[in-house]
């Protein structure tokens, strides 16, 4: 049997144990790997669905934004009122994005720069946040512009 060693610090198996050992804080830790993990684990799943919630609200503004401008596209064309844009854009919409049936879509005439005819679609929609819960939801504005035909 090996002797007892003084602690002087030179590794031969001191009988005291180290400080940074388990066995020297009596068991004070046990169970807090638990708690860190549940902790983390918290955190991480608030973080993962706040990036997954932005995606979601930038995919439905991508979405408005091509179906606006498509909206003004259709009233941009010869014979075909400004006001039907905005029609063609909520159709559009209720396509593409199931369930968006409360998006209010209007379209009108305007001049741009040199008196150049213009058709303005602008769309409104409230998306709600389902996966981060803070508030009612985002309300989203886009606007889609084409040139105007002429005969």
């Amino acid at each position: 049997m090996p002797p007892p060693d003084t602690g002087d610090g030179d590794g031969d198996g001191d009988a005291q144990a180290d400080a940074g050992s388990p066995c020297a804080q009596d068991g004070a830790d046990n169970g807090s790997a638990i708690v860190e993990f549940v902790l983390v684990g918290t955190l991480l799943l608030i973080v993962i669905l706040g990036v997954i919630q932005v995606g979601l609200v930038l995919h439905v503004r991508n979405t408005l934004a091509a179906d606006a401008a498509e909206g003004a596209r259709h009233a941009a064309n010869v014979d075909v009122p400004a006001v039907e844009g905005g029609t063609y854009a909520q159709q559009l919409i209720a396509e593409s994005l199931p369930g968006r049936s409360d998006t209010v879509c209007t379209g009108q005439e305007e001049e741009g720069p040199g008196d150049i005819p213009l058709v303005r679609v602008t769309c409104t929609v409230v998306v709600p946040l389902s996966l981060v819960p803070l508030g009612d939801g985002v309300t989203l504005t886009v606007t889609g512009h084409a040139v105007k035909e002429t005969p």
